[in-house]
């Protein structure tokens, strides 16, 4: 098969032959129809964010495929299945505290790295090997454009976060990091899920419009200045109520001030779910008052990536079109192009700009 292999950090991604995967034992083996290209990946391949990818490596966050080989122990997924892959791999032997790996992209601790040793490779080939678990069954309507679906990567993350946070209908949510691809998300995975209203700071202006024009009277923008007192003041005005929710999405270039204004609207009894990159790069880290914390008794959670579970409801949400791909621009790139579509991700991180690389084009 042919495959995207980034052979040394700082340098291109080459496209070259290479054995085909073959699946064991709670295995399964799709077709790569589509896979997202984040925004930042230029960054990941660059060395920048300093991921712990080990080359010669295939990499890639999940994607859209169709299964070709089924391991002995799937029951109800069938060879031609439309698929979701996964890449939040979980290890098997510890219920409690599993390690993690994001296959083709990421792990956490030794025992991450373990497993991303074993899964080495993600989603930038023809073909990827993955496991049963983490496979789920698409709509029909997703075979007509894999592309756009593969936006699943960035949604499922997001829905992931609101779910952590235990967003309930009507509630008021504050998106720190709103005019961001992974904000944006947030944003109308939270609308989908019923929020009431959604406070959505942000300096570009231009993606506070485009954000506005797209919700209308439930989306609420909010100009940042840049001063921690005044933006705190002025989402908590614009909320028109109590917040009961804030989720932080914002990437790690963003200081910490911003993440701390935004979790600082929080009402009493109110939550907040940390998501996002302030302080991987260095930099101040995030310092929320401990008074404050404990006579307001805030909630304070982290989350990184998302339950298994968060894949049925998100494909759920798409299927049912409560949550609606079609506004989403994309463009997609053969898998010839790969360095061409990482460099367009790069230059197209707004809201609902989404790049994928589909392997069997061209």
């Amino acid at each position: 098969m042919r495959a995207a292999v980034l052979t040394q950090f700082g340098a291109p991604l080459t496209v070259r032959e290479v054995p085909d995967p073959e699946a064991g034992g709670g295995e399964v083996v799709v077709e790569v129809l589509a896979a997202s290209v984040a925004p930042y990946a230029a960054e990941v391949f660059g060395g920048k964010r300093n991921y712990p990818l080990v080359p010669p490596v295939v990499p890639g966050v999940g994607g859209v495929g169709r299964i070709i080989h089924l391991g002995p122990d799937a029951t109800r997924l069938r060879v031609g299945d439309l698929v979701w892959c996964d890449s939040t791999v979980r290890s098997r032997d510890d219920a409690l505290t599993p390690d993690i790996t994001l296959q083709g992209w990421s792990s956490r601790g030794e025992g991450g790295a373990r497993l991303a040793r074993y899964l080495h490779d993600g989603s930038f080939a023809e073909l990827m090997r993955v496991p049963t678990e983490n496979v789920f069954p698409l709509p029909t309507v997703a075979g007509d454009d894999p592309a756009r679906w593969a936006a699943l990567t960035v949604h499922a993350i997001s829905y992931g976060g609101l779910l952590a946070g235990g967003l309930a209908a009507g509630e008021t949510l504050l998106v720190s990091g709103a005019t961001g691809n992974l904000g944006s998300s947030a944003v109308a995975v939270a609308l989908a899920m019923g929020a009431g209203r959604v406070v959505a700071p942000g300096r570009n202006q231009a993606a506070l419009d485009l954000l506005a024009d797209r919700f209308g009277p439930r989306l609420r923008p909010v100009p940042l200045t840049g001063d921690e007192a005044t933006d705190r003041a002025a989402m908590s005005a614009a909320a028109d109520g109590p917040i009961d929710m804030v989720i932080d999405l914002l990437p790690p270039s963003a200081p910490s001030s911003a993440s701390r204004a935004a979790a600082m609207t929080v009402r009493e009894y109110g939550r907040v779910v940390l998501m996002g990159g302030v302080g991987m790069l260095g930099g101040d880290d995030l310092a929320l008052p401990y008074p404050w914390i404990m006579r307001n008794s805030i909630t304070v959670r982290g989350q990184w990536m998302y339950p298994r579970t968060a894949n049925v409801g998100i494909i759920r949400l798409l299927a049912s079109g409560t949550l609606d791909l079609a506004p989403e621009r994309v463009r997609s790139f053969g898998l010839e192009a790969v360095n061409d579509a990482i460099a367009y991700a790069a230059a197209h991180g707004g809201p609902f700009d989404r790049t994928s690389l589909t392997p069997w084009a061209g």
